[in-house]
């Protein structure tokens, strides 16, 4: 089991242990000398690219400080996004691509995301070994040495990417809010748009280092749906702090569930007969009208343990070319290796040109069973096969449930937070069968409620 790692990377309180600067230097290091030992024989070459939080800049310096006593040359980008850092390991033929960023997380945060040669998140067993050196390496020194980069412009390599896969002007009868949550979309996602001739609304552009997602962004959509409404817009869309998934709102203000876009891909990516392998990977968080969505065009879902990696692990398994998670995580693997926010806004757009419709229109096509969640903050993660009254309320609800419901409950892979998810065709039964299980979950563990 990984020590540091989570679900997508390593993250944390910045100034906590585990992510420092001298952390980071040590995590540096170990990269440097895993690099010597999986691919010997040549100069290795990292990219690295970070979000707004001012804490990011301690960090890159940190990490780069400590590839460089492997003589790992790095290319800096600055701020990007995420996906943007995925691109330019590709385009620059480099060894490994870090992200230091804590995506949706609150500033006080950070976080570093690592991508292999080939532009993929790294496996878990891969993860262990870095820690196994991780581990090895000694103190970092009182004073880091001065890290030694070169200025990388992915932003203009990204934006130019996706400037190309609509023709320019293509959106000048369009409105559009971007939500950019002050994070590393503020350049790059606008500058794309007005290549296209969107008219655009900005919420969340002024990022000072300490307020990535406050208040804005894919966690607090509200002004999104607002200003959509104000503005009287075509579409809005709300990225998280890295830009690697997104929200959508229709021109009504009504948020878009991230499983109704997944089955809107698929879908029309089905009956186009552009679904590779007639599949559409998804988590098993994504809801059960999904599969009956995928049924009705004769296309299935598979479905893979919570993380974007774990999808498009399994799509490159398979050959399938669209997954996602329901947060908006969408990966469209004929484009991109990763999740790209700002490539599945294309998507859609691209999908409501072509079909004619509103999003409120095409939204109504997938019908997901009434699904609720909670999630509880804990002091201790103890083992889920412990908790006697969670399990017995668990399977209560699973027996009444049968084929027509489900129950999942599960630990965040990056927080310590309890998620508990329910969902059958009936909100009445859903409801309280959720209750029951919080319930009991509250009798089996440390629950902080603040």
């Amino acid at each position: 089991m990984a020590k540091y790692f989570g679900t997508d990377g390593i993250r944390g309180r910045f100034g906590d242990p585990c992510m420092c600067p001298g952390f980071a230097y040590r995590l540096g290091c170990a990269l440097g000398n895993y690099l010597l030992q999986t691919r010997p024989g040549k100069s290795h070459f990292v990219v690295v690219g970070r979000d707004t939080r001012s804490s990011g800049i301690e960090i890159c310096d940190a990490l780069i400080a400590g590839l460089n006593q492997h003589e790992v040359y790095v290319h800096h980008a600055n701020i990007v996004p995420t996906p943007a850092v995925a691109k330019a390991v590709l385009d620059q033929q480099a060894d490994f691509g870090i992200a230091v960023t804590a995506s949706h997380n609150p500033p006080s945060d950070n976080g570093i995301k690592l991508f292999d040669h080939l532009a993929c998140k790294l496996d878990p067993d891969e993860e262990i070994a870095i820690e196994s050196l991780l581990d090895e390496e000694p103190a970092a020194p009182e004073e880091l040495p001065l890290p030694k980069s070169y200025p990388l412009d992915a932003a203009s390599f990204y934006v130019n990417y996706l400037r190309s896969l609509m023709d320019q002007h293509c959106l000048s009868d369009w409105s559009v809010v971007l939500d950019l949550a002050n994070g590393a979309t503020v350049e790059t996602s606008p500058s794309v748009f007005r290549r296209w001739g969107a008219s655009l609304y900005l919420i969340g552009d002024s990022p000072n280092g300490e307020n990535i997602n406050v208040k804005v962004g894919s966690e607090r959509p509200e002004l999104l749906a607002q200003a959509v409404v104000e503005q009287k817009a075509m579409i809005g869309i709300a990225h998280d702090g890295d830009g690697d998934r997104l929200v959508v709102c229709d021109e009504t203000g009504t948020i878009v569930d991230g499983d109704i876009l997944l089955g809107l891909f698929g879908r029309y990516a089905m009956q186009a007969g552009a679904l590779q392998s007639g599949t559409l990977v998804a988590t098993i968080h994504s809801n059960l009208g999904l599969d009956r969505a995928m049924r009705e065009v004769d296309g299935r879902v598979e479905r893979v343990d919570v993380g974007d990696r774990n999808v498009a692990k399994r799509m490159r398994e398979i050959g399938a070319n669209i997954g996602g998670e329901s947060s908006g995580h969408i990966i469209f693997s004929d484009f991109a290796t990763t999740g790209d926010g700002l490539l599945a806004a294309v998507k859609i757009i691209d999908l409501m040109r072509k079909t004619g419709k509103l999003l409120s229109e095409l939204r109504q096509e997938v019908v997901l069973f009434p699904q609720r969640t909670v999630n509880l903050r804990v002091t201790q993660k103890l083992p889920l096969g412990e908790l006697e009254h969670l399990n017995a309320a668990i399977l209560k609800a699973e027996l009444n449930f049968g084929d027509e419901g489900r129950v999942l409950v599960r630990y965040s892979g990056t927080e310590p937070k309890l998620r508990i998810l329910v969902e059958g065709r009936e909100d009445g039964p859903v409801l309280e069968a959720l209750k029951s299980i919080e319930s009991a979950a509250r009798k089996d563990l440390d629950v902080i409620d603040h």
